[in-house]
C-alpha cells in the first residue's frame, strides 16, 4: 500500500482489444461493462465459443476458444476456477499485444471447489504467486473480491460519495497502472495493494474480501489483515 493510494489514470479516447478468459459471473459482467465503453472484447470459456453466443448477442463481444483469446489483446482476463489454470492451452499469450497486462480475478476455494493445493497450503504461495507461475507471466491481482452484481450496479463517476474502491496487487508497476486505469474507466476508485506476495492481504476471508467502502475503507482493510489463512478457507 502506498500514498498513491485512488490515484487514477484516464483511459478516455483509448479503447483497447481485451481478451477474457471465462464467462461466468465475473467474466460475464466484465465482458458487459467493457463492450458498453467500445472496448474490443474476445470471450472464451471451457465449452466452447458456440456456448457464448447468446453474450455475444447481448454484448458485441466475439466468442472464441481459450487459445485464441489473448490473440492481439492488450489486456488478458483470467477469471476461471484456481484449478483449472494449470490446464490452460500451452502458448496461451502468443500473440497478445507488445506490454500487455493480465488480470487475475482468482481465489482459492480448497473445501468448495479446487482441492487441496500444496504449493498454496504447505509453501506458503499467495494464490496470485501460484497463478503466475503457472501462466508464466506476471499478473495483476484484481476483481477477486468484488460481487459480481457490482460490476454492473455499482459504478459511479470520479468524486461521486458513493464510490466504491477495489484493491489492485502487483509486481509489475507498468501492468498495474494499466489496470487502475481501466477499472477507474468502469467507475471504481482503486487503492495499490503492493506486490503479488503482498496479495494475501486481499485474499478470501481477508477483511477487505468482498467489502464494499471507499478508498480510506479499503486502505484500512488491507492494513488490518492478517497473514493467517482462516481455517475455513485451508483444505
Amino acid at each position: 500500500m502506498d500514498a498513491d493510494a485512488g490515484h487514477r489514470t484516464t483511459l478516455e479516447g483509448q479503447l483497447m482489444k481485451i481478451g477474457i478468459i471465462g464467462a461466468g459471473n465475473i467474466g460475464g459482467n466484465l465482458t458487459r461493462r467493457l463492450t458498453a465503453l467500445g472496448h474490443d472484447v474476445s470471450v472464451a470459456n471451457s465449452r466452447g465459443p458456440e456456448t457464448l453466443a447468446d453474450l455475444a448477442e447481448e454484448t458485441g463481444a466475439t466468442p472464441v476458444t481459450a487459445a485464441e483469446a489473448a490473440r492481439g489483446a492488450e489486456i488478458v482476463v483470467v477469471t476461471i476456477p484456481l484449478r483449472r489454470v494449470p490446464g490452460l492451452p500451452s502458448g496461451l499469450f502468443d500473440g497478445a499485444a507488445e506490454g500487455f497486462a493480465v488480470i487475475d480475478t482468482g481465489n482459492y476455494y480448497p473445501k468448495e471447489r479446487d482441492g487441496r493445493i500444496a504449493a498454496i497450503e504447505d509453501d506458503g504461495l499467495t494464490e496470485s504467486r501460484w497463478t503466475e507461475q503457472n501462466l508464466g507471466h506476471p499478473v495483476v491481482k484484481a476483481f477477486n473480491g468484488t460481487l459480481a452484481q457490482d460490476i454492473l450496479a455499482m459504478p459511479r463517476p470520479a468524486g461521486h460519495p458513493e464510490r466504491i474502491a477495489l484493491p489492485v496487487a502487483s509486481d509489475d508497476e507498468t501492468a498495474k497502472a494499466r489496470v487502475r486505469a481501466l477499472i477507474d474507466e468502469l467507475g471504481f476508485d482503486t487503492v495499490d495493494a503492493g506486490g503479488i506476495d503482498d496479495s494475501w492481504r486481499q485474499q478470501p476471508g481477508s477483511p477487505v474480501y468482498g467489502l464494499r467502502a471507499d478508498v480510506d475503507g479499503v486502505t484500512k482493510a488491507l492494513a488490518d489483515a492478517s497473514p493467517e489463512r482462516r481455517s475455513d478457507f485451508r483444505a
